[in-house]
């Protein structure tokens, strides 16, 4: 560490130690902004460090201090916590079990096709077919774009078959992550059948006064939602473009000039580098055991929901309804749990891999997902502790203490919604938590009310995008196996151009209220604001073309 992060390392510390005397001096009320101090002391850190379970347990600690009134013997308590309440590493580890079980057999599944040679084949043939860097990305993104069911689904398969080619036309793992987390959580957002949809109309309908109509609001509210579609088109227009800036700028030229697609933190286990190839495999080793995998958690997700409960239903009804009902992570598990029997079944007949040998991935596939489990494990843990902090409670507060602006309340609103998002690391918990307060400020303006929803939405797929304790964020590492705090630390610069954007734009909106002239208007601001950041950063792009 320079010497310049260790004297910011310790200022940081300095002013958590002197808050946590204030706040333990005055006393700590639920519902304050003290709520948000455990995320927010973690997230900084974490950024400072960049070392993410030391980082996430300092705020764990934190927020149970606050949570305790200092009880040293309750602060334990908390920290541990139990099944029952959903609180601390335990309730924890309870509540995330069907993800973790998910994570692992994808994680075999992985390591399995790697064995067979179907990655390997994959990569050959995206070779012949798609020739240049900027195709790849492009490749990647509508991949992303197509699996919109479920973010966590998304960042993992769209990781699992695109870094074959990624790697193949030296695209770093950073910009990989990248491309991974944004097309995943901005595209359920916007994506009327998935579990995000089902999820925002399931809180509109229990808003007195909008039962039945969450669905229709939620799809209203599509064309203004800014940072879900002005993340696609910076996406497009950066790979056209063909530059990138912030440290992102880095990684990419690591990759492309020095072959080093990590530049810095942990590297694929080598043992899974070097593992025995099978020469024969093919392309549909990789294809058929994703396709299966697709095709059956689509399946699961509606039948936990009860899709074959209510057959009498209107077909699409019933398939919405039933996203909204559905729990992904009892859904998944069992989805992966099939699919990992057709790949292995699949490829002892294609003899391409003994039973044996079959067996011997199941430690290595385990052993590549045990770093997002434990930064899963962490960050949940930190949710759920911010959660006994009252910090709905602020939000709340704050947000009807703003309703007097109103042209400008779709701005503040989606401030608001990034601000709670990224400090707890949650966006379904901050739209749970604003829809409710945002629907009845606009009532009797219904053009307003869809503008200030999806303000809401964006904010909250905005902070999801920027935290590193996020889900998405953290699956989006695990799916691209890149170190997470350069995924968080090269992403953010991007993220938060495309929030400025759509900030500004929200301003339009609260004046203009007609979506077919403020969409136009923020992608050309958009695309306006990148030539710009091109120009500005062209002198440091060139001196580091330089160095080679």
């Amino acid at each position: 560490m320079s010497k310049t992060k260790k004297i910011v390392l310790c200022v940081f510390l300095l002013v958590a130690v002197g808050l946590l005397i204030a706040a333990a001096v005055n006393g700590v009320e639920s519902g304050t902004v003290w709520a948000l101090l455990p995320p927010v002391l973690a997230i900084g850190l974490a950024l400072i460090t960049k070392e993410v379970y030391s980082s996430l347990l300092f705020g764990i600690v934190v927020g149970a201090l606050l949570a305790t009134s200092f009880r040293p013997l309750q602060t334990m308590n908390t920290i541990i916590g139990n099944a029952d309440e959903g609180v601390g590493l335990i309730g924890s580890v309870a509540g995330t079990a069907g993800v973790f079980i998910f994570l692992v057999e994808l994680g075999v599944i992985v390591a399995l096709v790697n064995r067979a040679g179907g990655s390997q084949a994959f990569g050959r043939w995206a070779a012949k077919r798609i020739k240049t860097r900027t195709g790849a990305m492009l490749a990647t993104f509508v991949l992303g774009v197509l699996i919109f069911i479920d973010d966590y689904f998304n960042c993992l398969t769209v990781g699992s078959v695109m870094r074959p080619v990624t790697d193949s036309h030296k695209i770093s793992r950073a910009k990989l992550s990248y491309l991974i987390d944004a097309t995943a959580a901005p595209v359920c957002m916007i994506a009327p059948v998935s579990s995000w949809a089902a999820a925002v109309s399931d809180y509109a309908n229990k808003v007195q006064g909008y039962e039945g109509k969450g669905l229709q609001l939620f799809i209203n509210a599509i064309p203004y939602n800014f940072y879900s579609l002005l993340t696609f088109v910076f996406i497009i227009a950066i790979c056209v473009m063909s530059f990138d800036y912030g440290s992102m700028a880095m990684h990419e030229f690591n990759a492309q000039y020095k072959d080093d697609l990590y530049t810095t933190g942990e590297r694929v286990d080598k043992e899974l580098e070097n593992e025995e190839v099978n020469p024969n495999g093919r392309v549909i080793d990789l294809i058929l055991p994703v396709i299966v995998l697709i095709l059956v958690s689509i399946f699961a997700l509606i039948y936990n929901g009860g899709f074959l409960d209510n057959s009498n239903e209107d077909c699409y009804l019933n398939f919405i309804n039933s996203f909204a009902n559905t729990d992904a992570t009892v859904a998944l598990p069992w989805a992966g749990a099939i699919a990992l029997v057709f790949t292995i079944v699949y490829l002892m007949l294609r003899r391409i891999v003994t039973f044996k040998q079959a067996m011997e991935q199941a430690p290595k596939g385990f052993i590549a997902m045990v770093p997002p489990i434990l930064i899963l494990t962490f960050a949940t843990t930190l949710k759920s502790i911010t959660g006994l902090l009252g910090a709905d409670v602020f939000v709340r507060n704050l947000m009807r203490n703003a309703g007097t602006l109103v042209n400008f309340l779709p701005a503040i609103i989606f401030l608001v919604a990034v601000f709670l998002a990224f400090s707890t690391g949650t966006s379904w918990g901050t739209f749970g938590i604003l829809i409710p307060i945002v629907l009845p400020i606009f009532s009797g303006n219904p053009e307003m009310q869809i503008i200030g929803m999806s303000a809401c939405l964006a904010g909250a797929v905005c902070g999801d995008h920027c935290s590193p304790i996020s889900d998405t964020t953290i699956m989006s590492s695990a799916g691209a196996q890149c170190n997470h705090i350069n995924h968080v630390s090269t992403q953010l610069p991007y993220a938060l151009t495309v929030a400025g954007v759509s900030f500004v734009s929200y301003i339009i909106a609260g004046f203009v209220q007609n979506w077919y002239i403020t969409l136009p208007i923020a992608i050309v601001l958009m695309i306006g604001t990148l030539i710009v950041i091109k120009f500005v950063t062209k002198n440091r792009r060139k001196a580091m073309h330089s160095d080679v």
